[in-house]
Parts: structure tokens; C-alpha cells; sequence
């Protein structure tokens, strides 16, 4: 897999760098800017792109705003963002702009490269993975401008777990209750959020981008 790294810290820079290319992966260029960073994907097309939030030159939201143009220009590069912050509203845009080989990682809670690595993966074969807290607080501004109260509890715990990436078997083990009441609380979200069943949609995705955005 080829990969550009956009990040300003050059130990951080330099350790990203090491564990990919130790991982056997292919890092094509490492920049310390956003600027910096939409002319080499240009220059390389990678395969994907990761990148921090708060960058040169404005030290705020240079990272998502980047890889909303690249998204933009480039809907076959998959984007991993990773961070120290939840930016929200360009979070929540980059989520919008499409369904597919997305993730929003906080550097803070990755506490194992195995599963970094594994999610950095998974990401680039097409799946959308977001942090827990990540998606609390997306949740938590789309209920501060638009409350949805058709959900039960129950539901939020186990569309929040489909965020993670998680199988319905998965989100069984991790609420202790079985794989039939996953079925039936996944189905219950499928139409309280009226998606309907469609072929060319992946609706366990449209439904966690779905309740972002409203």
C-alpha cells in the first residue's frame, strides 16, 4: 500500500514513517503542512492518505480541510484521519462526502500498533472506522441541532458500535444480549432512520452517517 503522512511533528512524522515501512507498507512522501500535503497526493496518488487535524499554516483545521479537497478530487484514496482533537464540523463533512474508506482515529486512545495497523488496513480496502469518542461527540452535535428521539438507548449503544466497524456478532459479545436482538435493534435503526433495503447502498454506514449529519 502506498501512503502519504501529513503531520508537523517530526517525531511523530519519523515514528509513523518507521512502524509503516517496518509493517511493510510503502510511505511515498511525509509532509509537515497541509499545502504541502494536497500537492504530493497529487504528485504520488496514493493508495491512502494520513493525516493530522491541527497543521501549518494555520495551526486549526488545515489536516480536514485538506482532506476534504482530496476526497474531493480523488474519491479512490482512502483518508485515516488521526488526531488529539475531534474537529466537528469538518469532521462531520468529510463523513457526509462519502461512505467508504474513511477513519477518524484519536492519537491519545491508539494503545496498540497491531490494531492501529489493523484499522489503518481496513480503511484502505473501504470500511469507515471511528473512534468511540469520536462518534460521542459527532453524536453529541447533531443532537444539539437537531435531537433525534426516535432511537431508544439501546439502539444509540449499538449504532455507536456500528461506527466502530463491528459485526453484528461483535456488538452481541459486547452487550452481552444475542445475535437475534442485534438483528432486531439493527433493523429497528434501518427504519426509524428510513433506509430501506437498496443494492447498491451500504446501509449500516448510511445509517451512522445519517444520524451525523441530522
Amino acid at each position: 500500500m502506498r501512503i502519504v503522512i501529513a503531520e508537523d511533528s517530526v517525531l511523530l512524522r519519523a515514528g509513523l514513517t518507521r512502524i509503516l515501512a517496518d509493517a511493510g507498507e510503502d510511505v511515498v512522501a511525509t509532509v509537515g503542512d497541509a499545502d504541502e500535503l494536497l500537492r504530493v497526493v497529487r504528485l504520488h496518488r496514493p493508495d491512502l492518505v494520513l493525516t493530522d487535524v491541527r497543521m501549518p499554516p494555520t495551526h486549526t483545521d488545515d489536516g480536514l480541510r485538506a482532506a476534504l479537497a482530496i476526497r474531493a478530487e480523488f474519491a479512490d484514496i482512502a483518508l485515516l484521519v488521526l488526531s488529539q482533537y475531534v474537529e466537528e464540523q469538518y469532521a462531520t463533512e468529510l463523513l457526509a462526502a462519502n461512505n467508504s474508506a474513511i477513519g477518524y482515529l484519536l492519537k491519545d486512545r491508539v494503545a496498540d500498533v497491531g490494531d492501529f495497523l489493523g484499522t489503518l488496513r481496513r480503511v484502505a480496502d473501504g470500511a469507515t472506522v471511528l473512534d468511540p469518542e469520536v462518534v460521542a461527540q459527532l453524536l453529541a452535535r447533531s443532537r444539539r441541532l437537531d435531537p433525534l428521539e426516535r432511537l431508544t438507548a439501546r439502539e444509540r449503544e449499538v449504532l455507536g458500535l456500528m461506527a466502530e466497524g463491528r459485526t453484528n456478532a461483535a456488538i452481541a459479545r459486547t452487550l452481552v444480549v444475542s445475535d437475534k436482538a442485534v438483528e432486531k435493534h439493527v433493523g429497528n435503526i434501518f427504519t426509524k432512520l428510513d433506509l430501506p433495503p437498496a443494492a447498491d447502498d451500504h446501509r449500516r454506514v448510511l445509517a451512522v452517517l445519517r444520524w451525523i449529519r441530522e
